[in-house]
């Protein structure tokens, strides 16, 4: 990459930033790493990088008048566009990236990208699942753990990359053009982040920005807006289906079980979710997005519905942990939203404990506790936004709302509240900051508080 003799400014200090930079300095490109968070210690985060680490970091406010040096400035997801520093690089005429523009410019072979509110994890992995099953070099990168800098120097012409990608890594694509995308649903989240949903669904909307009449990008017809949005996405629309049979496009057969594909009339079974291991209404979308996608990578039938039935659940999405006294204890951390904390109760055919609440991302609880109200028994709450939920909960008829002070104290309430043939399930309704470093640890401390209650 050519800068013109300038620098590179990577801001954030995390997972992406350091993948960024590496990738960057592997270019020869000079890079100024900087993190706003002035308490780092620069020996700590050199650290992070092992043998070559950036020569310049900033920690603490961005002095303005440096932007004269900084060709590109790329943005950890983490860190909003509207945030000063980044307000006054774009006035001085500074390009801002995000990781995922970044590494696309340096990526080879084909490209498929999944965003939406709910499902990226699990279709993400399930279509990785299937690509691995027919071609020799597949990655799967973005936010499903592992950036899609630190992968992109290692694909070839020949490889298949499947990302995950979430509204803030979306806000900064500017050339970004996978060849085949999808939106599976958007409904209300991180509008702390994006302040309306209009700001939200677009930045979600940008995934097809540059796709074309060659390109395809699949669609959840059941969810308004994306249905809406086909009508002008500029690239050819497959439309999925869970509700109603399409003209054209991904639905159910009558028997409630078999997807089907329908062709210029012509309907094709491709794979049946009873050889599925994953639960609820909510996965037969997910994996109808994911066979609309390999579908559009010419994948066939036979290969998709095998990859299908060897696919297992991803942690922490409706994951059983154990069953206790006749107890079954499941795993939603990612419920880290409304709707998909109502995928996970709806997933429940028991009795249910469930655990909630956290971080607030400025989210209404009506819909999610009415879907609650005659499957939850006891509904036990954490974190920041438990007096929220708890007021909002006294409009529903549930017999216990209990506000606990940690994690570990729910779980040994809810194995209290709960008998035999009754399920415990952690689905918070919301994000995990402040409690937690990530979904990821509180479904992960959740599971090590089960597995050490006693039988």
């Amino acid at each position: 990459m050519n800068l013109s003799g300038k620098k590179a400014l990577v801001a954030g200090t995390g997972i992406s930033g350091i993948a960024a930079a590496k990738l960057l300095m592997d270019d020869d490109v000079a890079v100024i790493l900087y993190d706003e968070n002035e308490q780092l210690s620069t020996e700590d985060v050199r650290g992070r990088f092992g043998n070559l680490a950036p020569e310049e970091m900033v920690f603490g406010p961005f002095p303005n008048a440096r932007a004269e040096e900084i060709g590109l400035a790329v943005l950890s997801p983490g860190i909003p566009t509207d945030q000063p520093f980044v307000q006054g690089l774009r006035a001085a005429g500074v390009p801002i990236w995000g990781e995922i523009e970044l590494a696309a410019h340096y990526a080879r072979g084909q490209m498929v990208a999944i965003t939406g509110t709910n499902g990226k994890t699990t279709t993400t992995a399930l279509v990785g699942e299937i690509m691995r099953h027919y071609f020799d070099s597949v990655f799967v990168v973005g936010n499903i753990g592992v950036p899609y800098t630190q992968m992109a120097p290692e694909t070839t012409d020949q490889s298949v990359t499947v990302a995950e990608i979430s509204s803030f890594q979306l806000e900064t694509v500017v050339d970004f053009h996978p060849h085949v995308s999808a939106i599976l649903n958007i409904t209300p989240d991180h509008l702390n982040r994006h302040y309306t949903m209009e700001n939200y669904a677009n930045a979600k909307f940008s995934i097809a920005k540059n796709q074309t009449l060659d390109d395809v990008c699949v669609l959840n017809y059941d969810n308004e807006l994306t249905r809406a949005f086909g009508e002008r996405c500029p690239a050819r629309v497959v439309y999925f289906s869970r509700t109603q049979k399409l003209e054209r496009g991904i639905y159910l057969a009558d028997d409630n079980d078999t997807i089907l594909q329908c062709e210029a009339g012509r309907e094709i079974p491709v794979c049946q979710m009873s050889r599925s291991n994953l639960l609820g209404a909510h996965n037969v979308e997910n994996v109808m997005a994911a066979v609309g996608m390999a579908l559009a990578m010419n994948v066939p039938p036979d290969v998709i519905a095998e990859a299908v039935s060897c696919f297992q659940a991803v942690e922490h999405r409706i994951e059983f942990v154990r069953e206790i006294g006749g107890v079954a204890y499941y795993n939603d951390s990612k419920g880290t939203n409304t709707d998909a904390a109502i995928k996970g109760i709806e997933a429940m055919v028991r009795p249910t404990v469930l655990i909630a609440g956290g971080y607030d991302k400025h989210s209404t609880y009506d819909e999610w506790l009415a879907a609650c109200e005659g499957k939850v028994k006891a509904l036990l709450l954490i974190g920041q936004t438990a007096p929220a939920i708890a007021k909002a909960a006294k409009a529903y008829r549930f017999p216990k709302v209990e506000i606990l002070e940690s994690l570990r104290e729910a779980v040994n309430q809810a194995a209290l509240c709960a008998q035999q043939g009754d399920a415990v399930l952690l689905s918070p309704a919301c994000a995990s900051w402040g409690m937690f470093k990530n979904y990821e640890e509180r479904g992960t401390l959740f599971k090590e508080y089960v597995n050490g209650l006693r039988e």
